[in-house]
């Protein structure tokens, strides 16, 4: 996969009905600079408001993933940021002239022809991801929804629906290369609903613009000839109908034999795209639907943000280089700690809006541990990244509350994982977030970075105790 965000060449537009207001709408996709994501706006509206694509942002599920500000609202996004995503397109602005994008033949794949026409340029900025590293689950028992993330160096995604109907069946359908799949394999995949279904729709405001030629009608109940007149009445169908046959309305001829499992797999990299952040791992998805795809979404948004490094660790060289806001020499006089375990060089940041302390360490040969830590290819115990993790901690009680004549006892670790070796020439930032505090003892959440990249992660809890206490 490419590592550069990228976004569009030039601006491109594409006019159609929308399936559910059943209006005229141009939409508009304009190049937008680095890490813009993908957002939402409203030009007929008196006031341009941007509408992030985010799971933040969403405001119904009715048929369609909806998301909005206020009035502001845009209907059915999914297939737009299915096509933004299954063609590695991380930042554009989304012009709309109407509360619905144009349903087209309802797939994705005019707005994916639109996009490759207008081009794909990388930008400076790089991609992130967010790996999936513990197993992520949403389930729904009451409809039979069961989607789960699992670990995986790649995105794949695999789904199962049964809707319990003979024209449908138990369909399963799995992508494993986002790359040489999505265009032909999944992008032309049509949306579709039951014939039971249309009339209910159409009594909720629904599908105004739905038709034959935008949507793929499943026969799931016996239909005499005055019912047939009511469906071409209700779906403004000229000429015959035809209900035998395939057990598709019209006899419709199906692009692939799953077709609908297709879509519903289109349907999930749209939804996900409203975590806002590309994903690596394995998705194993179970009747899903929009309501089940943003409930979802919503847990893997809030795993990345809560593992995701803050706004300034971003760039760990800007911040390593830092003016120090607790030099070495003020170090000495608060910590009661000297070589060898003295393990921080400097504190850069204090913040007690967000509880956060971010300490730096420069990691060389000379340290004693190298010398029989691997000393053929010295590696930095993950016990004193650990303990430099708990020292920052307690650098941190140093800002909130006096520490004469006490000392701050690291005095516990949990959910401790290493995920990179710390190596001789490396900078070690860490950030420490007091998370809890409960009488005289302090939790902190703890990442360790090296070049902006996570190396070790724990909960730290430290105790501040009288100096002269017995030990």
């Amino acid at each position: 996969m490419t590592e550069q965000q990228c976004t569009i060449k030039e601006s491109v537009s594409l006019t159609g009905i929308g399936i559910h207001s059943g209006d005229t709408t141009t939409i508009t996709f304009h190049p937008a600079p680095e890490n813009y994501g993908y957002k939402f706006i409203r030009t007929d509206l008196e006031e341009k408001v941007e509408i992030p694509a985010l799971v933040e942002y969403v405001v119904d599920l009715s048929r369609g993933t909806t998301i909005g500000i206020g009035e502001a609202r845009v209907l059915t996004v999914e297939h737009v940021l299915a096509a933004l995503a299954g063609l590695q397109i991380d930042n554009c602005r989304i012009e709309l002239n109407g509360k619905e994008p144009p349903v087209i033949d309802g797939s994705s794949v005019a707005y994916v022809e639109t996009l490759i026409k207008a081009g794909r340029v990388e930008q400076n900025a790089q991609r992130e991801y967010f790996n999936i590293e513990e197993t992520i689950r949403y389930t729904n028992e009451d409809k039979g929804v069961d989607i789960v993330a699992l670990p995986n160096d790649d995105f794949r995604i695999t789904v199962m629906v049964d809707y319990y109907n003979p024209a449908l069946g138990s369909q399963h359908t799995g992508l494993f290369n986002l790359e040489k799949e999505f265009i032909t394999e999944f992008a032309p995949a049509r949306t579709f609903c039951f014939l039971t279904e249309v009339e209910m729709l159409l009594e909720q405001g629904l599908i105004k613009g739905g038709n034959l030629d935008n949507a793929i009608v499943i026969i799931d109940k016996e239909i005499d000839d005055a019912e047939i007149s009511h469906i071409k009445d209700l779906l403004n169908i000229k000429g015959e109908l035809t209900t035998t046959g395939n057990g598709i309305l019209n006899n419709t001829q199906l692009r692939f034999k799953n077709e609908p499992a297709r879509h519903k797999l289109l349907d999930m990299i749209g939804d996900l795209a409203l975590a806002g952040v590309r994903i690596k791992g394995q998705i194993l998805a179970a009747r899903p639907g929009h309501a089940s795809n943003v409930e979802f979404a919503k847990k893997i948004r809030a795993a990345y943000k809560s593992s995701k490094p803050t706004q300034k660790i971003k760039n760990i060289a800007n911040i390593a280089n830092k003016p120090a806001l607790i030099d070495i020499n003020q170090l000495l006089k608060i910590m009661p700690h000297r070589y060898p375990i003295l393990l921080i060089d400097k504190i850069v940041d204090i913040s007690l809006e967000t509880n956060t302390i971010i300490g730096v360490k420069n990691i060389t040969f000379n340290e004693p541990h190298f010398q029989g830590h691997f000393p053929d290819k010295p590696v930095m115990p993950g016990v004193l990244i650990c303990e430099a993790m708990a020292q920052t901690g307690c650098l941190f009680l140093s800002s909130v509350t006096s520490l004469e004549g006490k000392l701050a006892l690291f005095m516990g670790i949990n959910n401790c994982k290493f995920r990179k070796p710390v190596i001789p020439g490396d900078q070690l930032v860490m950030e420490l977030t007091l998370i809890n505090k409960k009488f005289n003892t302090y939790t902190f959440k703890g990442n360790a970075y090296v070049n902006g990249q996570i190396v070790a992660q724990a909960e730290v809890q430290a105790a501040i105790v009288d100096r002269d206490v017995q030990l």
